[in-house]
């Protein structure tokens, strides 16, 4: 009787630690890798939709602005009515990564930076990366537009795609944002470039400045995103492209549940 006591006791501890272990805040300052994962996943999910219809699934600017062309067309002389697939995209993307955004309000409940959201979310991004995946392996139209005027997804099954994709980025760029780091949102990178450009130590090349180092790190592996993204989507298509891209933020989701926790203030 004992013994089995011992061992609920055992089973009861160790469920205590792990779940103080989970829901332990980590230190921004040591996930470097997984947020530069992160910004590496912005450039390699633009450059599969950028390639395919000239919309930026993380930059919304972008597609903020296009809205309001279309909006100014109705008063340009020709009355043009008409709403161009392009301007449907742009919208389709903008909704969805508002309503990903909105999701990473789950993590204001179990704590933004622990590692049980941050491992939780990223799996939820890569869920979002697979259907992506699924709706244009089904969709079956090519993977790169000849040119703006003809992008190479046109059908609801496109929309699918493009609406899980600019979700999942949503969901990054909050979970991002709310580890205060250097890294910031990961998607928004023009940010990033003033911020390095207006650092005081940016020429300071005889030591490490976290400032300055961070912000170069987070713009290289984006650009480096975008370099394989294209590459792969030239090789292998879109649906497979964006299967790589689910792997590798299964392996971001797995790398936040190892990254140390923030050291208890004395």
């Amino acid at each position: 009787m004992s013994g089995k006591q011992d061992l609920e006791s055992n089973d009861s501890t160790t469920l205590t630690s792990w779940k103080k272990y989970l829901l332990t805040d980590i230190d921004g300052d040591k996930a470097t890798a997984p947020l530069s994962a992160y910004c590496f996943m912005t450039g390699f999910i633009d450059a599969v939709c950028f390639s395919a219809i000239f919309v930026w699934c993380a930059f919304q600017t972008g597609n903020t602005v296009q809205l309001g062309l279309a909006l100014a067309r109705l008063f340009n002389g020709q009355h043009d009515y008409s709403f161009h697939i392009a301007d449907q995209q742009a919208l389709c993307s903008l909704i969805t990564f508002i309503i990903g955004a909105s999701i990473a309000r789950i993590g204001d409940k179990m704590g933004c930076k622990t590692r049980a959201w941050l491992a939780l979310g990223t799996m939820i991004q890569t869920l979002f990366t697979m259907a992506a995946a699924i709706a244009i392996w089904k969709n079956g139209q090519t993977s790169v537009a000849d040119s703006r005027a003809d992008p190479a997804w046109t059908n609801t099954l496109s929309f699918v795609c493009v609406g899980f994709m600019s979700a999942s980025m949503g969901l990054q760029g909050i979970m991002g944002k709310r580890t205060n780091t250097q890294f910031t949102t990961t998607v928004v990178l023009t940010t990033t470039w003033c911020e390095l450009m207006a650092d005081p130590q940016l020429f300071n090349f005889r030591r490490l400045v976290i400032s300055r180092d961070h912000k170069i790190l987070a713009i290289g592996s984006l650009f480096l995103g975008g370099l394989l993204g294209r590459a792969l989507v030239d090789v292998i298509g879109s649906a497979s492209t964006l299967g790589v891209g689910t792997g590798l933020r299964f392996i971001v989701s797995i790398w936040w549940l190892f990254v140390p926790g923030k050291a208890a203030k004395r």
